[in-house]
């Protein structure tokens, strides 16, 4: 009684080899292609106002994660002004949620110097961020669709042509 088993066709093994990368690349594309829901917040502006994730449905949302010690969030933010005055008529709101470290008397100052003319929050005890997947790195930017699922997460400054793109075809659709 031979304990070997069967010899299997030399074309079996790389068919199998190509069947499992083929479910591999499936279930990739539908886990990073899966809009996850956005975390149900409450963000509290400069002027302690409530703004509820909830009270945003139904409008393509920016998330912006920075710090004024952050030299790239400094950086971009007159670009991301210009985004929201771009967008912001065509149902655009944005975000800005300074981080906790970040002292609110410079968070107001940078605020009232550069004229943000978008909500700007502040999230003192950091509950924000491990809401939004524990966000440490500054700047990270969300981008969440009119149903309230993050469509895209920037780390660092985005490429604001594929930024733009990406708005215009959310608020689009």
């Amino acid at each position: 009684m031979s304990t070997t088993s069967p010899k299997r066709p030399a074309w079996t093994k790389p068919a199998a080899i190509g069947a499992l990368l083929v479910l591999l690349a499936a279930a990739g594309y539908v886990v990073f292609n899966k809009s996850t829901p956005a975390p149900d917040v409450t963000f509290i502006n400069l002027k302690g106002e409530k703004i509820s994730t909830q009270s945003l449905r139904g409008k393509v949302v920016m998330v912006n994660f920075w710090a004024t010690s952050c030299v790239t969030c400094v950086k971009e933010m007159p670009q991301m002004v210009e985004t929201y005055n771009k967008f912001k008529g065509q149902g655009l709101e944005f975000v800005a949620v300074a981080m906790k470290y970040d002292p609110p008397n410079y968070v107001i100052n940078f605020t009232e110097t550069r004229k943000l003319p978008f909500t700007v929050a502040l999230d003192s005890g950091g509950d924000i961020a491990k809401s939004f997947g524990d966000v440490s790195l500054t700047p990270t930017t969300f981008v969440i669709s009119k149903d309230g699922k993050i469509i895209k997460r920037y780390v660092g400054e985005p490429k604001f042509t594929e930024l733009h793109a990406l708005l215009q075809k959310e608020i689009a659709g």
